[in-house]
């Protein structure tokens, strides 16, 4: 049997549940990766056994967080199935019962950006790269539609998205992408949760993050959805969708032909 792309663990007593993206260099968040984690956090949901969970930390191990999905699986034949498990994946963090941390080492980019983007603060190595570069492949990233407005003004969400470029963790953290910097985020992550998860009451943040979330969380699922028929019902239709889809699996430069 294969091992899982996600290393789980719990750590702090039991008080805090460790996700690792355990597939580098590139912790591709494919069907696989997006599986793993949802399993995690299946088998942890409100566990009998660990009623004084109090946080989520999620990490990646080698140099880098993630290059992103799997191109593969946004092909017309697969990107129906592709969106619908990773938007129930950004659905189910999001609306995470306890406070769920991040830490950011080297590449963070499309659909490991949405992933990181579902949860809480960022923790962010200086040299840490964000972006979301689907729409050099002809694409748009739906997840990150909703999901960066969180955090950022329209502008630069819309920025972000139309360039498809890369920022680096200090422009990150100037626009409120990232909550902190440190050489090593997720030692800096650990520290934060010792100091201001570990003291409070499960009870307590739960209903803290459900009080705080719950209109956020209702805007998001509706998000979601339209993003989501928008791609696969409109953009999917377009040629140049397709055709730059393909020519980054053929290691070409696309021909865009604008529709």
């Amino acid at each position: 049997m294969a091992e899982s792309p996600v290393r789980v663990g719990l750590e702090r007593d039991g008080a805090l549940l460790r996700l690792t993206l355990d597939r580098p260099k590139a912790n591709i968040c494919d069907a696989e990766m997006i599986g793993a984690l949802q399993a995690a956090l299946d088998a942890h949901d409100a566990h009998p056994a660990q009623p004084a969970l109090r946080g989520v930390l999620l990490d990646a191990a080698g140099p880098h967080f993630s290059f992103g999905a799997s191109v593969e699986e946004h092909l017309a034949e697969r990107c129906a199935a592709m969106l619908a498990a990773l938007h129930a994946l950004v659905l189910r963090i999001a609306g995470w019962r306890v406070p769920v941390l991040v830490a950011v080492r080297g590449q963070c980019l499309g659909g490991g950006l949405e992933i990181a983007l579902a949860g809480g603060p960022i923790f962010a190595a200086p040299d840490a790269q964000f972006g979301q570069p689907e729409v050099k492949l002809g694409v748009f990233a739906p997840a990150a539609s909703c999901l960066l407005p969180w955090r950022v003004s329209a502008i630069a969400a819309e920025e972000l998205l139309c360039s498809g470029r890369s920022i680096d963790a200090p422009r990150a953290l100037a626009i409120g992408l990232v909550h902190a910097l440190a050489d090593d985020p997720a030692a800096a992550a650990l520290a934060y949760f010792d100091e201001h998860l570990a003291p409070r009451s499960a009870a307590a943040l739960a209903h803290a993050l459900q009080a705080v979330r719950a209109p956020r969380l209702a805007a998001l699922r509706a998000d979601l959805a339209r993003v989501e028929q928008l791609y696969l019902q409109s953009l999917m239709q377009t040629r140049d969708a397709n055709e730059g889809l393909a020519a980054f699996l053929a290691r070409r430069a696309a021909n865009w032909e604008h529709r």
